[in-house]
């Protein structure tokens, strides 16, 4: 069967800083930095949860997921409080990560409805309310797992209705996006994805652009960028990334580089390529 996640996962992976292990109490908030999500796990408790004008009561153990930047607000009880393990998210392209752009703005998933992720989650928890040497780090990377099952459940649920991790979802477009995923450098006529999706080519452009939201030739374009984006980042030249992700020149890149992001690829590397370094925020009270 087609590994939807693997490599969208191994181009765009996400790494994970944990700030909070243990229980919260009262009013505590996670602010804003403009560059990192957040992944917060519920393992006892009951809290509110406040963003923007959304009030949220949960109630049993729960993920919550804040791929993109946003001001957040938990209200607990002042003396019992809940159990809670938090993390800063960041993805490799922050923003323009595929990844991100796919997800919504807020998940919530109630822990017993992970498949699977009960053994998982046990270790995750054990450690991160224990004492021994390491668990920050063991912790960190079980989060990494964790997000990757988020997207599992995502998929098999079928609840994103429109975007890239839609198409992933579908029976037979998924076929035709890994594809693109594997081989970007490929040329990739329409007929060819319909045959792959196993589909006429009429049907298959149309469910293509109702379920992710554009034509498979800009779909491509922008997976395209998104990885020459990545590239330039870890300073690679400029030659190179365009025969590395299906252009026959430089003068290519920088033509679709220039049309997907309004910048030519070295405007972008000097303005876009390195974020300002903003401190991770943490919970205040």
């Amino acid at each position: 069967m087609t590994d939807r996640l693997a490599a969208l996962m191994a181009h765009f992976p996400v790494r994970a800083r944990v700030f909070n292990a243990g229980p919260l109490c009262g009013v505590n908030t996670v602010g804003d930095d403009g560059e990192h999500g957040q992944l917060h796990l519920l393992r006892a408790g009951v809290l509110d949860l406040v963003h923007g004008r959304e009030q949220i009561r949960i109630s049993r153990p729960s993920l919550l997921l804040y791929p993109r930047p946003m001001a957040h607000r938990f209200i607990t009880d002042a003396e019992r409080g809940a159990d809670m393990v938090c993390a800063h998210l960041s993805f490799e392209g922050g923003g323009g990560s595929p990844v991100v752009a796919g997800l919504p703005a807020f998940v919530c998933v109630p822990l017993e409805e992970l498949d699977g992720a009960e053994p998982l989650l046990s270790i995750m928890f054990d450690e991160a309310f224990g004492a021994r040497c390491g668990r920050m780090a063991i912790v960190e990377r079980l989060f990494e797992v964790v997000m990757v099952q988020v997207l599992r459940h995502l998929l098999h649920g079928g609840e994103i209705r429109v975007g890239m991790l839609s198409g992933l979802a579908h029976p037979r477009l998924r076929h035709a996006l890994v594809a693109m995923h594997e081989a970007p450098a490929k040329e990739w006529p329409l007929e060819e994805l319909a045959r792959i999706a196993g589909m006429s080519r009429s049907v298959f452009a149309a469910t293509f652009r109702d379920t992710v939201g554009v034509t498979p030739g800009q779909y491509l374009q922008s997976w395209r960028i998104s990885l020459a984006q990545q590239a330039l980042r870890r300073g690679r030249p400029l030659k190179i990334v365009a025969s590395q992700v299906g252009y026959g020149s430089e003068a290519a890149l920088s033509r679709a580089f220039k049309a997907q992001t309004g910048h030519s690829p070295r405007e972008w590397r000097k303005v876009g390529a390195a974020p300002p370094a903003v401190a991770a925020a943490g919970i205040s009270r």
